[in-house]
């Protein structure tokens, strides 16, 4: 996949501009709500689309500046690959824009704009003096070497400039791993009339395709796509870095919040103990004591819980990364390396953020041994960061895996000798727990396959593997598959794939119906009438008829003489056998038609189904068995 895509986030203090500079680029009101509109901020997150070409597609989020809405706030920039600090000409930095940076420093947002907004304001002399400001008051900052770029919403002025400058640079950035398993954060759950549930995110990584199976984590429950959606466009598959709505059957609004998270893999860990690194902001109102409650921000979930700590009892100020527990009172999704803000809950404030070194914390005894073995965890040992690169790649090279785990080949090859990984070709390797969920994954689509149509062998590999080939190699997915056969759990039948328990089958309030149609059959022998009517008398509806009569033809169960005329299996194999029996090595229509008393409506095509099972070779006028 060539294309790129990318969210950014529009920051900064309330009322300085982010919602209508978010319009000018976009020209979409990102203020949907009516108290969003009556008091004149942002209460909720706020999307639009704001470029798309070849090579590159880039969705916006207006996130609220108002402190009370700072929830809001995190779970918008959480998501985010580009941040557009935006700050008033008028007003310069203000209290709450320090803030948003310091969130965005503990989330690890490294790529920023800066949009002084409202120059129409203010004299050019007065636009230096901010300017100079502004600079003081970022350096230490991922914005310290950030551009800049002097707007003004209403009049445009410099609005293109700013736009072109956000192109350029997501164009020179990365976008997120799309190889990864799909994980995506909800931020929004609503219901569309005649469409049932509907959840909006924004896709953190991997991809997913519509009909695919999914499953709400922490909650376990199972869901499928049923249509997916970017900025209101029916699209067949999403992509990490986009902002997408799905819709999604199985499950009801009333069972889902924000801060679930939509996952296509059961490597996501649900837990409420975390080890983490975390950092405090620069200037604490409060000492952070040990066992304070805390708020925590993770994805677009915010949870309560403890801090717990193992070599001190509070912390008042602290430049360096501190290493210590968050005890959550309920349930969230994370893995190794995610971001969270901290928050007091009472009274408010940012205490700090940091990044998860172990989603399975246990409980420790205070003390520097505690904070040793933390250590070590935060550098992690070989057979970590080898199962966390292969989770993130799904198979890799030796090569890729020293590239990725910045490990020596004989470190990884030592622990690739371990059970839990699987070599799968030459050169490639997995791990079994991938290996037995993708199974698990075409078990579940094959088995759904047989109960939509129970007539047909199997699905189609290809159909199988469409919409996991975005998250999964090729490579991998035949081997899962050739496992499945040897497990003698699938079977393979050409280029068709079923459960090796299925036998395909009319469906079971047909059946009986069926069973009439060929009883029918049977006792007309050779003087059958219109297939077709056979079906509509027994009264089984027309959508089904093909179908069936496919089905029965692959069986053996009927053969056709022409589209219109069928006989049953069995009085066919008898006719056969009559005519090869009575007949010597050659025969014409005259001594078919005495044998077995066909008129010459059906004796006709009858042989010439001969002729097509090459049971017989037409000579002239006559017919010799081969």
């Amino acid at each position: 996949m060539n294309k790129r895509y990318f969210t950014i986030g529009m920051a900064g203090h309330i009322d300085h501009g982010k919602t209508t500079l978010t319009k000018a680029l976009t020209n979409v009101d990102t203020d949907r709500l009516k108290e969003e509109k009556e008091r004149n901020i942002s209460i909720e997150l706020g999307f639009a689309p704001l470029y798309e070409d070849d090579e590159i597609q880039i969705s916006v989020v207006d996130v609220p500046g108002h402190e009370r809405f700072i929830r809001q706030m995190i779970a918008g920039v959480a998501g985010i690959d580009l941040v557009v600090l935006v700050v008033a000409a008028d007003e310069g930095v203000m209290p709450q824009t320090r803030e948003h940076l310091e969130i965005l420093k503990f989330l690890g947002v490294k790529t920023g704009i800066i949009a002084i907004t409202k120059i129409d304001r203010v004299d050019e002399e007065l636009i230096e003096i901010v300017k100079e400001e502004i600079f003081d008051e970022l350096k230490s900052t991922v914005f310290e070497n950030a551009p800049y770029v002097l707007v003004d919403s209403v009049s445009h002025k410099g609005v293109e400039e700013l736009k072109s400058q956000i192109i350029v640079t997501l164009k020179e950035q990365e976008m997120r791993d799309i190889r990864g398993a799909f994980r995506l954060p909800i931020d929004q759950v609503f219901t569309v009339k005649g469409q049932g549930t509907v959840v909006r995110g924004t896709v953190y990584e991997g991809a997913v395709s519509e009909g695919q199976v999914l499953t709400i984590l922490p909650k376990g429950l199972s869901v499928r796509v049923r249509q997916i959606q970017v900025h209101h466009q029916l699209v067949q598959n999403v992509f990490a870095g986009q902002r997408a709505a799905l819709n999604l059957s199985g499950v009801t609004k009333e069972e889902l919040e924000r801060g679930d998270v939509l996952v296509s893999s059961e490597h996501f860990i649900v837990t409420k103990t975390i080890d983490v690194a975390m950092q405090v902001v620069s200037d604490l109102d409060y000492i952070v004591k040990q066992r304070m409650p805390i708020k925590c921000h993770i994805g677009t979930a915010e949870v309560m819980g403890r801090i717990v700590f193992f070599d001190r009892n509070s912390i008042e100020t602290e430049n360096d990364e501190v290493l210590c527990q968050l005890r959550l009172d309920e349930e969230i999704v994370t893995k190794r390396g995610d971001r969270f803000i901290l928050r007091r809950p009472t009274p408010k404030e940012t205490i700090g953020g940091g990044w998860v070194i172990e989603p399975r914390g246990e409980k420790y005894k205070f003390g520097y041994r505690t904070i040793e073995q933390m250590e070590q965890k935060k550098i992690g040992t070989a057979k970590e960061r080898i199962t966390a690169a292969l989770v993130e790649g799904k198979c890799l090279a030796l090569s890729e895996l020293i590239t990725m785990t910045s490990l020596s080949e004989e470190s990884i090859l030592t622990e690739l000798t371990g059970e839990e990984f699987v070599l799968i070709s030459k050169k490639e390797y997995t791990l079994q727990s991938i290996i037995e969920t993708l199974l698990e994954e075409f078990i579940d689509k094959i088995s759904y396959y047989h109960s939509q149509y129970p007539m047909k062998t199997g699905v189609n590999k290809a159909e199988l593997f469409h919409p996991l080939q975005k998250e999964f190699p090729k490579a991998l997915l035949e081997y899962v598959l050739d496992s499945g056969v040897k497990r003698n759990q699938l079977l393979k039948k050409g280029q068709f794939v079923s459960l090796s328990t299925f036998i395909p089958h009319v469906p079971k309030n047909w059946q009986k119906r069926t069973e009439n149609v060929l009883v029918k059959m049977q006792q007309d022998k050779y003087q059958v009438y219109y297939v077709i009517d056979y079906f509509k008398n027994e009264g089984i509806p027309d959508y089904l008829i093909n179908d069936i009569k496919h089905f029965l033809e692959e069986e053996g169960k009927i053969v056709s003489l022409d589209e219109q005329y069928y006989w049953h299996g069995d009085i066919f194999k008898v006719a056969v056998q009559r005519l090869k029996t009575e007949t010597k090595s050659e025969f014409d229509i005259g001594e078919a038609k005495q044998i077995l008393g066909l008129s010459r409506k059906l004796m006709i095509p009858f042989l010439e189904k001969l002729d097509q099972l090459r049971l017989t070779k037409r000579a002239d006028n006559k017919r010799v068995w081969i």
